[in-house]
């Protein structure tokens, strides 16, 4: 179970306190984002700009990484960086999602400085930013872009076995939603022909209890979610 953007319910998403309320419950899997500063920091959160979360027209890029600590997201919390997160806890298992280009090389940078290769997932939906991370990361595991990853919803739905391996060779994992280009991806068959190919599959975001035991049903491997205390209740039923 992976707790998307930490445990929100009473903190904000991407902060140190998000994490530390999933992983007080239970979670020992992160799904976090990066963008980077205008200094070249890699700076945990989800959207580019700061309209959503401080009412502020601002790109990220835009501002140093000083800067954006002395933005209030409430609860006492900041923005962190990736550095601080993985150093601060040491034992959890971190899902990174590359938000931008920029962000490919210090949060490459970070994840080496913190001696975290072994215990993170790199991951973008665009396949340059997934590659412009793993260049730096030798031997740091990664899950499928969009492009490859439709080129092997497509030929898992049409029999294409072989094709969907190539496209996905070399992954650890896809991370999706139930639905893609019109398709729906869980399927009992989909998930046998994906996990054939070697890969996991991880499924986003999913909040209802139910929804978890069905999926689980179906062979799913992972699930992202913003309930990280009901996902965690899920599994303790199931084992």
């Amino acid at each position: 179970m992976f707790a998307h953007r930490g445990l929100a319910v009473e903190a904000p998403e991407n902060t140190m306190l998000a994490f530390a309320k999933a992983i007080a419950v239970g979670a020992t899997y992160i799904e976090t984002d990066v963008h980077a500063s205008s200094d070249g920091i890699a700076v945990i959160a989800h959207d580019p700009d700061l309209k959503r979360l401080a009412g502020r027209e601002v790109r990220i890029d835009e501002l140093t990484f000083a800067e954006l600590r002395k933005i209030d997201l409430g609860h006492d919390q900041v923005f962190c960086s990736l550095a601080e997160a993985l150093d601060t806890f040491p034992d959890t298992r971190f899902n990174i999602d590359i938000k931008s280009l920029a962000a490919a090389e210090p949060a490459a940078a970070a994840i080496v400085a913190a001696r975290a290769s072994g215990r993170v997932l790199v991951s973008s939906f665009n396949e340059r930013r997934r590659q412009a991370a793993l260049r730096l990361l030798p031997g740091v595991v990664s899950s499928s872009s969009a492009r490859l990853f439709a080129v092997a919803l497509i030929a898992g739905k049409v029999g294409l076995s072989p094709v969907v391996r190539r496209a996905l060779r070399g992954l650890v994992a896809v991370q999706v939603p139930e639905k893609a280009i019109g398709l729906r991806i869980t399927t009992e068959r989909m998930i046998r022909r994906l996990h054939a190919a070697g890969v996991e599959v991880h499924v986003w975001t999913v909040n209802d209890p139910v929804r978890m035991h069905q999926l689980l049903d179906l062979g799913v491997d992972g699930i992202v979610t913003d309930r990280a205390d009901l996902a965690l209740s899920v599994l303790l039923s199931r084992s």
